[in-house]
């Protein structure tokens, strides 16, 4: 398979190209900046290909999925870049991946990183800063990108969705002394990415460790689903297909 890892130059996007190159798998690697995809130097030389742009910067990402699309077809996208805090929250953790899945014409499979925080965003989609002028919350973003899933997978039967959440997890990210597993947590992103599993091809689910888990109820509200499509679709100009 052909895999786009967004988020790559460490921690579980990192160990996840790591892990698929081993396993036979053509990954594509996505670095921040220029000085950061110098980190994955040893990953290219193993045959990782790679895109770099600034998720924050809505250009960036369009110019990233203009190349994607001049390439070899991508079989599955895992969005697993993200911020935790900051004026980047509502960018990066939401507005890249919707973004990423409107304009990449292809990959049947989209893995989006969720977090158990989400249980503790808000369904309010009123005032929400998209454009990261102040810092957003978290908790919001990724209640915000579960309820994408669950709005791709009524309404776009050819996709094969999921959201994982991999725990808190000793990453730059999750700091040295987060207590869940690593490993469990990108290889749960792998697995839902490359498995013929039957819970795998049932999509739409919300994973931790290769759980499938109940999340915050307002992701099943299909009217919130739809008032958040139309709201991204309205912010970045660009309707998922067939919207």
């Amino acid at each position: 398979m052909r895999i786009l890892m967004t988020g790559s130059t460490d921690g579980l996007g990192r160990t996840a190209v790591e892990t698929l190159l081993a396993t036979g798998h053509d990954v594509v690697a996505h670095a921040r900046t220029a000085d950061r995809a110098a980190a994955l130097d040893a990953l290219t030389a193993r045959g990782a290909g790679l895109v770099v742009g600034d998720f924050e910067d809505r250009e960036a990402v369009v110019r990233i999925a203009a190349e994607l699309t001049e390439q070899d077809p991508l079989d599955a996208i895992i969005h697993n870049a993200g911020v935790h805090t900051g004026r980047a929250v509502m960018p990066v953790n939401v507005i890249a991946p919707y973004l990423l899945t409107a304009l990449i014409d292809g990959p049947r499979r989209h893995i989006y990183l969720s977090s158990g925080s989400h249980y503790g965003g808000h369904p309010v989609l009123d005032g929400v800063d998209w454009r990261g002028t102040t810092a957003g919350s978290y908790g919001d973003s990724k209640l915000f990108v579960t309820t994408l899933v669950a709005a791709l997978a009524r309404l776009r039967p050819d996709l094969l969705v999921h959201a994982v959440d991999p725990g808190w997890v000793p990453t730059r990210m999750g700091g040295p002394n987060a207590p869940d597993d690593l490993d469990l947590g990108h290889e749960t992103q792998i697995w839902l990415a490359t498995s013929d599993d039957p819970g795998v091809l049932a999509s739409g689910g919300y994973w931790y460790h290769r759980q499938r888990r109940e999340p915050h109820g307002a992701v099943h509200d299909e009217h919130f689903q739809d008032r958040l499509l139309r709201t991204l679709a309205g912010e970045t100009g660009v309707a998922l297909p067939g919207r």
